[in-house]
């Protein structure tokens, strides 16, 4: 007998929110780590079963930023390929690739 949908808690969901309710709040132009922020997250959150409320909310950020995924992913490897973006921030705190 197989298990019925049940959407999951992503391990990640606490500190994944925190950043989405800041990536929300970038009404103008996004900086080049919350562009790179945002398709982490869509990328960690694509497919899963559950979290919807951020699955839902990224796409709210990739709306009112005026871009498509592929757009974002555009950028992001540009702002990758420059190397600067997940180094450690000013408060020493190392970025979560995971």
């Amino acid at each position: 007998m197989s298990q019925p949908n049940v959407d999951q808690k992503h391990p990640q969901n606490k500190k994944d929110r925190t950043t989405v309710d800041e990536l929300l709040k970038v009404q103008s132009t996004p900086s080049d780590r919350d562009l790179v922020e945002l398709a982490r997250l869509i990328i960690r959150y694509r497919d899963f079963p559950g979290a919807r409320d951020i699955q839902r909310d990224l796409q709210v950020v990739l709306n009112t930023w005026e871009l498509t995924e592929e757009q974002l992913y555009i950028k992001t490897r540009i702002i990758h390929a420059g190397g600067m973006v997940y180094r450690r921030t000013p408060t020493g705190e190392q970025q979560d690739w995971t």
